[in-house]
C-alpha cells in the first residue's frame, strides 16, 4: 500500500457536466495514464470508469461517468441512471464547464440537480482554459460561481497543458475524509484488460464518423489469447452497429476504413498488453440495439 501520512485522506470524486466538456480528458490527466477514451463526439463515455491517483497525503478514486443528457433511447436512460447512482455514492462532485462556451440552460439544470446529493462536497471546474482568452476565463468563472452558493472551490484549469491540475488535486484531497488507501499502489484503474481493449477499439472506430453514428457503435471482445512464444496476442473483436448502412460506413471502400480502425486500435492496445497484436475486427448488425433490453444486456449495459 502507499506510504501514508498520519492525516492520509482517501475517497471518491466524479466530474459531471454536459457531454463533451472534457471530463474524460481531465480524468486521464489526473491519473497520468489513459484510462478513459476521449472523442469530440458527445456521450463517448458509457460506463463508470475508475481511475486512481496516489499522493503521499492521500488517494483519489476518480469515477468517470457519461455526460448528463436528455435520453432518446433506453441506453440513454440507463446511462443517466448510472450517473445518478455514482453521484449518490461519491464524496466530491466536480461540475465541469468549458471556458470556451457561455454557461447555458444545460449547465444550470445540472448545477441545480446537485441539490439532490447533499452529502457530497461540490467543486466548480472551468475546463479548456488553454483554448480560451483571459477575458473568457474570467467571464466563465463569474458565471460558474453564480450557479451555486455552496461551492467548496472554483478552479480554472487545462487538462491538456496540465495548468492548475496540481491545484485541483490538492483541493480534492483536502475535501476527502481521512482514511487508508482504497487501492494498492501502482493500480491506475479497476477496468478489466478486455474492457480497456474494447474501449480503445471503439475510440478508433469513432474517429471521423458522421454525427448520427457514434451512439450506434458498441464493441465486444470475442476471444483473446497470447501465443506460446509470448510475442504476439491474438484478439478477435466485434464492432456492433444498428443498420446495414452503418456497417458499410465502418468498413469503408474495399475495407479501407476498417483497416484504418485496426491500425489505430493496435497502436493503443500493444503498450497495454506488452506484445505485438494480431487484431481481427468483424462488423455486425444488431438492429436498434440501443432500444432493446435484451441486446443491451448482451452488450453489457
Amino acid at each position: 500500500m502507499p506510504t501514508e501520512s498520519p492525516e492520509h485522506r482517501s475517497g471518491f470524486v466524479t466530474f459531471v457536466g454536459r457531454p463533451n466538456v472534457g471530463k474524460s480528458t481531465l480524468t486521464n490527466a489526473l491519473v497520468g495514464e489513459k484510462v478513459a477514451i476521449t472523442s469530440d463526439k458527445p456521450q463517448t463515455t458509457r460506463r463508470a470508469i475508475r481511475g486512481i491517483l496516489n499522493r503521499p497525503e492521500g488517494q483519489l478514486v476518480i469515477v468517470d461517468t457519461p455526460g448528463i443528457h436528455r435520453p432518446r433511447t433506453l441506453l440513454g436512460e440507463r446511462l443517466n441512471h448510472l450517473v445518478e447512482q455514482v453521484l449518490g455514492d461519491v464524496d466530491v462532485i466536480g461540475l465541469c464547464v468549458p471556458a470556451t462556451e457561455k454557461v447555458g440552460p444545460g449547465d444550470r439544470r445540472i448545477a441545480e440537480s446537485l441539490d439532490g446529493y447533499r452529502r457530497a462536497k461540490k467543486v466548480a471546474i472551468v475546463t479548456k482554459t488553454d483554448a480560451a482568452s483571459r477575458e473568457q476565463v474570467t467571464e466563465r468563472l463569474l458565471e460558474v460561481d453564480a450557479l451555486r452558493e455552496d461551492w467548496d472551490a472554483v478552479i480554472p484549469l487545462s487538462a491538456l497543458t496540465h495548468e492548475q491540475l496540481d491545484v485541483l488535486t490538492s483541493e480534492l484531497l483536502s475535501l476527502m475524509p481521512t482514511g487508508p488507501a482504497l487501492y494498492e499502489e501502482g493500480v491506475v484503474t479497476d477496468e478489466s484488460l478486455e474492457d480497456r481493449i474494447a474501449e480503445i477499439i471503439r475510440e478508433a472506430a469513432l474517429e471521423g464518423v458522421r454525427d448520427e453514428l457514434p451512439h450506434s457503435i458498441a464493441v465486444t471482445i470475442e476471444d483473446m489469447a497470447t501465443r506460446e512464444t509470448g510475442s504476439m496476442t491474438d484478439i478477435h473483436a466485434n464492432i456492433v452497429v444498428e443498420r446495414d448502412s452503418q456497417k458499410a460506413i465502418i468498413i469503408g471502400h474495399k475495407g479501407s476504413r476498417l483497416a484504418d480502425v485496426g491500425r489505430r486500435a493496435r497502436a493503443g492496445i500493444e503498450p497495454l498488453v506488452g506484445t505485438n497484436v494480431f487484431l481481427k475486427l468483424h462488423v455486425r448488425v444488431a438492429k436498434e440495439w440501443q432500444r432493446d433490453p435484451k441486446q443491451l444486456g448482451r452488450l453489457g449495459f
